[in-house]
């Protein structure tokens, strides 16, 4: 592979001839040989969109020649688009504000300009700094690309993945509503409930998940972009900023503002911690009802076995016919990668001393790593899981049968005491709690079919 000489302002730099991107971006390589950890499409979309933005606020502001403009409009399009994600090639562990990146794009974008006016890589003739990063600074651009990436992610794909997994949660608790079944509480058997019953907590869990993904809306539609080094904005134009937002939102669909204090949109990256917060929560919905659903369908014959799941793939290599849930499985472990990325965002979040926060990149990585595996994650539970499941409807009817928890209902009847007796008793020879009450003539049949009816025992008041 050949090289080009470029300079930069620490001096000369050997590049891949071929390259995009430059002196900056090849220092930046060679100082980060850390992770091999690269920015997702979302993020590189985004940093595309703000420089597409960027360069038409300059034109329409008079600060960038059109013809200069119009290069860069086009280049930033093709990185919007997905073209030169191969040369983002920055890894994710370097200087803390991201600058890097921010480098990285511009170099990219500058050198692409040049080549579709004809010139050389490296020529500098659109210039990464003063054309293409006009009006802006890493500290302002990678925030803002923070927030347009994340939001946009969770508009338009985690918030429908759960609004999707709700759906189907409903749809199974409908077809389930007529299945009774032994409810548990500590794992031991307790009073009946209807499968359906069970199912609808699940969809109330996820579409509780979903409303809170709404209510990050406020604090990440805010933009810090205009605030150039520390959030006074100098070298910026005071209309550049609302023309940006403006673009933006057109742009994406998703409405975005300028930030109400540009000083706090530098320095603190709370709405990043305040949305991994919210993922959080959804991540132990789906730990607890991918677990619930491991237990339910366990066995099929040895375990509960209420439900049954859709065989996927074969499940042992040396236990010919085991099939195991391991659909529900990489949930739990999507669920495990984002508890640890919202402790890495805390602490990322506090990170930083005066007027920035100095861990932007491992915040971006992360918030859009939860958010895009969340919302697969999410899909793949419902397609390859939800959907096809099954109620051993035999099996819950002789397990609420069999449950000593059943006396429950008899305690108003013959008291606390009493009732424990029978259970005992029950228990204790292997009978079930109809047929120890009945050998003890201590209800009618009439009473005793009323009061241990399983369905009267799932409606409440």
């Amino acid at each position: 592979m050949g090289y080009r000489t470029e300079k930069d302002s620490m001096g000369e730099m050997q590049v891949p001839a071929n390259a995009y991107y430059g002196a900056q971006t090849q220092r930046a390589v060679l100082n980060f040989p850390i992770s091999n950890l690269r920015f997702p499409r979302s993020f590189i979309r985004a940093m595309g969109l703000i420089k597409k933005a960027a360069a038409e606020a300059n034109r329409e502001l008079e600060l960038l020649d059109g013809e200069i403009a119009k290069a860069i409009i086009h280049a930033a399009d093709e990185v919007i688009q997905g073209k030169f994600d191969d040369q983002f090639v920055v890894d994710v562990f370097q200087t803390g504000s991201g600058t890097s990146t921010n480098m990285n794009a511009n170099e990219v974008i500058a050198n692409r300009a040049i080549e579709i006016r004809g010139g050389e890589f490296g020529s500098k003739e659109i210039h990464p700094n003063d054309h293409v990063n006009l009006c802006q600074s890493s500290n302002d651009v990678i925030p803002t690309a923070i927030h347009v990436a994340a939001l946009e992610q969770i508009e338009k794909k985690l918030i429908p993945s759960l609004e999707r997994l709700r759906l189907s949660l409903e749809s199974k608790a409908r077809e389930f509503d007529n299945v009774i079944k032994i409810g548990r509480t500590h794992l031991q058997d307790a009073v009946p409930i209807r499968l359906g019953q069970e199912f609808s907590a699940y969809a109330g869990m996820i579409g509780h998940g979903a409303r809170r993904m709404e209510s990050v809306r406020p604090h990440l539609s805010e933009l810090a972009i205009g605030g150039t080094a520390i959030g006074t904005g100098l070298n910026c134009h005071p209309e550049f900023p609302g023309k940006v937002v403006a673009k933006l939102s057109t742009w994406t669909g998703v409405a975005y503002r300028q930030a109400e204090n540009r000083f706090e949109a530098l320095a603190g990256r709370d709405a990043a911690v305040e949305a991994s917060g919210m993922m959080k929560t959804v991540a132990c919905s789906l730990m607890k009802i991918a677990n619930d659903l491991r237990w339910l369908g366990s066995g099929p014959r040895c375990g509960i076995g209420e439900i049954l799941l859709p065989a996927t793939q074969p499940g042992s290599s040396i236990m010919p016919g085991k099939v195991n849930p391991v659909i529900a499985e990489a949930v739990t472990m999507i669920a495990a990668q984002v508890l640890g990325n919202d402790v890495t965002i805390n602490i990322a979040g506090q990170s930083g001393n005066f007027e920035l926060n100095v861990m932007k990149p491992i915040i971006a990585y992360d918030l859009l790593q939860s958010i895009d595996w969340l919302a697969n994650g999410c899909v793949v539970l419902v397609e390859k899981c939800v959907n096809g499941i099954q109620a051993d409807r035999e099996r819950c009817r002789e397990a609420v049968e069999k449950s000593l928890a059943m006396v429950t209902a008899l305690v108003p009847k013959i008291g606390y005491d009493k009732a424990a007796e029978i259970a005992k008793e029950a228990y204790q020879t292997r009978r079930t709690v109809r047929e120890v009450v009945r050998a003890h003539k201590l209800l009618s049949d009439q009473e005793l079919e009323a009061l241990l009816d399983p369905w009267s025992m799932t409606e409440g008041d």
